[in-house]
């Protein structure tokens, strides 16, 4: 059964109660599951792109030259839940300067991010998006009105609406295959393990590990994006982190992405303090033009 057709069920798992066979601590809720993608192993073959898309009946996004490398889908949307990133960097030549010599690529396999804190989930006017038992942000198809508050509280530019139907759609982390005790697709098909699946807690570790490794080897760029709260305060983690070799920009990935509610705080005080200024404005004025009439 695809995600479409197990639509219709969603409103009876949600909320702690037992979706499936997905492995349970004690007290019957399942943990937490997530996305590891480690970069430095992608070898840009699109198998995950492939197999979302078959899983989840998407239709596919055209077979035009982008001129983007070999990246014929471009970016994420409401058909593209896994998008391979094809990035060329120069690599010079002894004795040449950048851009003469050869190039070398960066290779991601990017995806949505489940983020701790979900701007999309926080903007529903519906309740359409919700989380799930295994702490993953899924869009509820049939409760989507397509109004698009969802996507403009994306800092990542995932979510995105259908033109055929308008509704917002996005990846479910395979939410029908968790509730089989089965891996998402896209991971289940990555020859080469850079897409890692699992709890949360047991990827941080591995990512943990696999960074070391890479450090010790010499790669002293390599870093963690969004594996946690104190490294991404804005989203405060991500349930889909990433190690990379470059700076976020680099892989089309904001910096500091926030979710829009997180500065709702900030923005009430600086209205504050602007109505405090235009009062004491207005009052300054009214007793200048009393002393200037006397």
């Amino acid at each position: 059964m695809t995600a479409t057709g197990a639509t219709s069920a969603t409103h009876e798992v949600f909320g702690g109660q037992s979706g499936g066979g997905a492995p349970r601590p004690k007290g019957g809720a399942p943990r937490p599951k997530g996305f590891f993608t480690d970069t430095t192993v992608c070898i840009g073959c699109k198998a995950c792109e492939v197999a979302c898309k078959e899983w989840n009946q998407l239709p596919d996004d055209g077979f035009s030259f982008t001129g983007m490398s070999y990246d014929n889908t471009v970016d994420l949307g409401a058909s593209t839940w896994r998008h391979v990133s094809f990035i060329e960097r120069p690599v010079p030549l002894s004795g040449q300067v950048a851009g003469q010599g050869s190039f070398s690529w960066l290779l991601m396999s990017d995806v949505c991010k489940h983020c701790q804190r979900a701007g999309c989930l926080e903007n529903c006017p519906t309740g359409a998006i919700v989380r799930t038992e295994f702490d993953s942000v899924y869009v509820q198809p049939d409760v989507c009105n397509g109004c698009g508050y969802c996507i403009v509280g994306c800092p990542f530019g995932v979510i995105d609406r259908r033109e055929e139907d308008g509704r917002a759609w996005k990846c479910t982390l395979c939410y029908d295959r968790l509730k089989d005790d089965m891996e998402p697709a896209c991971a289940k098909a990555c020859p080469t393990d850079s897409i890692q699946f699992g709890d949360l807690d047991e990827l941080k570790v591995l990512a943990g590990g696999r960074l070391q490794t890479l450090r010790e080897r010499g790669v002293s760029e390599a870093y963690l994006y969004g594996v946690d709260e104190a490294s991404q305060p804005g989203t405060e983690g991500l349930n889909a982190f990433f190690l990379l070799v470059d700076r976020p920009e680099v892989y089309n990935l904001p910096p500091d992405p926030v979710a829009p509610a997180k500065r709702n705080g900030s923005g009430w005080a600086s209205m504050a303090a602007a109505v405090v200024a235009m009062a004491a404005a207005a009052i300054g004025a009214v007793v200048a033009g009393r002393n200037g009439s006397r």
